[in-house]
């Protein structure tokens, strides 16, 4: 059974709409997948309506944007919509205004434009879903001209010259821990997992510190087949996964097509322990 379990829509920071998701993963001959928008949830319904349809299975998912210090997202699997998630994502709405503000304010200084909060707000597609940074970084990219993939392509370039971690418009104003993401995932019955560990900017010593510290609180897997990571990255995370009884999943990180990532790969094929920790979650695989 192929799966990419990582995949981004218009509902976050992707290009797509969550049916079009699906109707890529049916075309590239998954027979599983899950949505895992940022922060937030409010596409899966969508995502789960047209898998039907289409003959193959979504499990509704989500990638909690955690941080300490550096980025450590986390990946849940198999999460009700509930009182934990809603009480959550109000949380997520309200802080990522306050960090948008800030990101603005510091862009603008350093740009030299007058770009507002309402540029970026006109940028998201589901207004139940908190404003994501790249929101933000598009609304620069169109003050300065750009639209459709050109403001896509120049947000990207944007990012990493200004608002990454470290740059002058870097903003880490109400981001929640990765406790705080093991914490509301498991209140909503799902199944945490550290997401594309090989991007997490720590040193070995202290990502595999981190993955311990994280295991002791609860953490359920990995993904240790994950886009750009190396080979030996991969094996590493697998060896790491096994020796503490952790699950192993894989995915794409797929938001649009940018010559890296692809709707299938890596190639990934779920081992029956991930299938029946899924299926525990009411997962029909």
């Amino acid at each position: 059974m192929r799966a990419d379990l990582h995949l981004h829509s218009f509902c976050s920071d992707g290009k797509y709409a969550p049916s079009e998701i699906a109707a890529r993963c049916k075309e590239a001959g998954l027979a599983l997948f899950s949505l895992t928008d940022h922060d937030s949830m409010e596409g899966v319904p969508e995502a789960l309506s047209a898998a039907q349809a289409l003959g193959i299975t979504c499990v509704p998912g989500w990638e909690v944007s955690a941080y300490e210090d550096v980025k450590v997202h986390v990946l849940g699997y198999g999460c009700e919509r509930g009182e934990a998630y809603f009480s959550f994502l109000e949380e997520r709405k309200k802080g990522a205004l306050v960090r948008a503000e800030d990101m603005i304010r510091k862009g603008n200084a350093y740009l030299n434009l007058s770009v507002r909060l309402k540029d970026a707000l006109a940028l998201r597609v589901n207004e139940d879903a908190p404003l994501h940074t790249m929101h933000v970084v598009r609304a620069f990219a169109r003050a300065m001209g750009k639209e459709g993939d050109e403001m896509r392509s120049l947000a990207a370039k944007l990012y990493l010259e200004l608002f990454d971690r470290g740059k002058p418009a870097y903003s880490a104003l109400c981001r929640p821990s990765p406790e705080d993401a093991l914490k509301v995932i498991h209140a909503s019955g799902g199944i945490a997992v550290v997401a594309h560990p090989g991007r997490i900017r720590l040193s070995e010593g202290e990502k595999f510190a981190l993955l311990d510290r994280l295991a002791g609180e609860g953490l359920d897997g990995i993904e240790c087949f994950y886009t750009t990571h190396t080979e030996e990255e991969t094996r590493a995370f697998c060896a790491y996964a096994e020796a503490h009884g952790l699950l192993q999943t894989g995915g794409s990180d797929f938001h649009m097509e940018d010559n890296v990532h692809f709707v299938g790969k890596p190639d990934f094929a779920p081992d029956e322990r991930l299938l029946l920790a899924l299926r525990s979650r009411g997962v029909k695989v």
